[in-house]
């Protein structure tokens, strides 16, 4: 059965991972209502959450599967085993369950092993998750498996030929990290295209990184006098590839559920002028030496020093343009009641959960400047 549901009428996917939030930190409802009724009258079907997106599936259930028939979106979620092991066999084989109480859907119309890398794809072989998952969709509680995919491109051949009836990959993809090495974007995609699977695209704004880019990158888009949003060029330059199922864009905000829906409804790929202004823009980020984290916390879940590293590298990041005084307050804030730079054991449990391969005992190294 091929995963192309026939419903698909937009390429954009609904990254359920950075919701809206209260004041108090919890998902508001409310507002991710507006942006679920906004991305279904345009054409959307594709809503992607995780067992570890805090509220994350609870927030769906309220505002779309308790509002809308099942028939007219896919949902998709995940499960995950963590690298330290602190998620036993039996608690990961459990999530299933969890998450189908959490959404109320009835069955997931995808799902995937999560986050697969050289630090944990063993662990998922050992659990024997992979069996697991295809007995999950031999019992009708999920229409198709695949899994979603950090590491390097020698392993993803090692795992599309040992496992050749997973469906789909979940690739983290944007023009910054498109030949970046540590990422392998370009070369990911290209695996999969060769093997037959379709791509569900994570990052695309890496973050958010390149929906607020440095002031170099957005000096080049801005030449341009089109009043695109900086999110837009990033959501373009991957929505023009071949071979995707969806393109996860994880919007906080009705203002950009709007701005997404403005360029993708009616999705035009980008022209020739258009993939030289991106390359451009890729040059100019290569030129920079700001920290490339995006914040989805996957290495502090274990950190034993409770140390928060994107918070730190974000502070880092901001140092450039910042008064000392200013960097010093906000280093302070952010390290209260938690671990600081200097405090890294360096166990490398962080460096093995980073997404993004980052060598984050020596980056902490130098944050500790701030300190």
């Amino acid at each position: 059965m091929s995963v192309f549901t026939g419903k698909e009428k937009l390429k954009l996917g609904f990254g359920l991972m950075r919701l809206p939030k209260n004041e108090d930190g919890t998902i508001n409802v409310e507002e991710t209502s507006q942006m679920v009724d906004l991305f279904l009258e345009a054409g959307g079907t594709y809503f992607d959450t995780a067992f570890v997106y805090p509220g994350s599936e609870e927030a769906i259930r309220k505002a779309l599967v308790e509002r809308y028939p099942r028939d007219i979106y896919t949902l998709a979620t995940k499960l995950m085993v963590q690298a330290n092991g602190q998620i036993s066999e039996e608690d990961a084989k459990k999530e299933i369950e969890i998450s189908l109480e959490r959404t109320g859907a009835g069955y997931f119309n995808y799902y995937l092993i999560h986050a697969v890398q050289r630090s944990n794809y063993q662990l998922y072989e050992k659990y024997g998750i992979w069996d697991f998952v295809k007995g999950l969709k031999e019992k009708g509680l999920i229409k198709h498996y695949g899994f979603s995919f950090h590491g390097d491109p020698e392993l993803l051949e090692e795992l599309l030929n040992k496992h050749p009836d997973a469906e789909f990959v979940q690739l983290q993809i944007n023009y910054a990290d498109w030949e970046n090495p540590g990422v392998a974007s370009k070369r990911n995609w290209e695996i999969c295209k060769a093997h037959g699977k379709p791509v569900v695209v994570m990052e695309p704004v890496k973050g958010g990184i390149l929906a607020d880019p440095i002031d170099t990158v957005k000096e080049i888009f801005d030449k341009e006098n089109t009043g695109a949003s900086y999110a837009s060029w990033a959501l373009r330059f991957v929505a023009s590839k071949e071979n995707l199922l969806a393109v996860l864009s994880g919007m906080s905000s009705l203002e950009q559920m709007k701005d997404n829906l403005s360029f993708m409804k009616d999705f035009k790929p980008l022209d020739e002028h258009e993939m030289e202004v991106i390359k451009a823009a890729q040059k100019a980020l290569d030129e920079d030496k700001s920290i490339p984290c995006t914040a989805c916390h996957y290495c502090t879940k274990g950190c034993p020093m409770n140390i928060p590293i994107p918070e730190i590298f974000n502070v880092q990041n901001r140092k450039k343009g910042s008064p000392e005084f200013r960097t010093k307050r906000e280093y302070t804030i952010v390290t209260t009641g938690k671990g600081k730079a200097s405090d890294c054991i360096q166990c490398g449990q962080c460096e093995g959960a980073c997404p993004q391969q980052l060598p984050i005992i020596q980056l902490l190294e130098e944050c500790r400047v701030l300190e």
